[in-house]
């Protein structure tokens, strides 16, 4: 008898398991639901596995800005970049271009690709560093090295683009990679489970607080981001 409540007890576990897994894979639920009152300007991170993008459509379901992915490392350039940015602009959405830094890729030839693809070209936010452990190389020697890199690619980036570039950042990439460094540059932190803590996130200018919606205008999941202050302040371009 035990024996059997314990084997139905198990099965209705896993039911449960498998039965949220597949509601939040699909965007149906989501740990994180910032009040639009206290978060009004919402907005989308996008590279090329988003596929084709109807930026008038993600315009008005309420997305008023992107992130979109331009490099990656001294020679990615992903291949939906100048397509998203120009849709992008003609929806009225603000966006800027991200670089995905790679721990093992000199920062000034990550600085080149970065420049050679998305410098030259009119956008509305500032360009984004994306500094995370997962999918990167694992060939790096220290955190020393990759921060002293990470500073030299910054360093290029804001003399490029005429401004300091935004910190995208894991929770781990912030202790680990960073280690108190760039107090002078905005965060975009990653916080799928809470609200960035202040006592991790001193300040922050972007929240990413899903990576699983569904938004018309988009075939699959999607990621999705808010500005830290008022419409007001996103307008005034107040990153800090």
């Amino acid at each position: 008898m035990l024996l059997r409540s314990l084997f139905v007890t198990l099965i209705v576990v896993v039911a449960c398991v498998a039965g949220f897994a597949a509601a939040y894979s699909r965007g149906w639920v989501r740990f994180c639901y910032p009040s639009p009152s206290d978060y009004p300007v919402l907005g989308v991170d996008v590279s090329h596995h988003q596929g084709p993008v109807d930026w008038q459509q993600l315009r008005a379901a309420g997305v008023r800005f992107a992130f979109i992915k331009s490099t990656e490392g001294e020679t990615l350039q992903d291949s939906r970049f100048a397509a998203n940015a120009a849709a992008a602009a003609a929806a009225d959405v603000a966006w800027g271009p991200y670089h995905f830094f790679t721990f093992c890729t000199p920062g000034a030839a990550q600085a080149r690709n970065f420049k050679a693809t998305a410098a030259g070209i009119t956008r509305d936010l500032p360009p984004v560093v994306d500094v995370e452990f997962v999918g990167n190389c694992r060939g790096w020697t220290s955190m020393a090295d990759v921060r002293r890199e990470l500073a030299i690619f910054v360093e290029r980036v804001e003399a490029d683009f005429g401004e300091p570039p935004i910190l995208y950042l894991t929770r781990e990439a912030e202790s680990r990679v960073l280690d108190g460094a760039f107090p002078q540059l905005a965060r975009w932190p990653r916080s799928i489970f809470d609200e960035p803590s202040s006592s991790v996130w001193k300040k922050w200018a972007f929240w990413q607080f899903a990576e699983n919606a569904r938004l018309p205008g988009i075939s699959g999941p999607v990621d999705l981001d808010v500005y830290c202050c008022s419409e007001s302040e996103f307008l005034a371009r107040d990153w800090m």
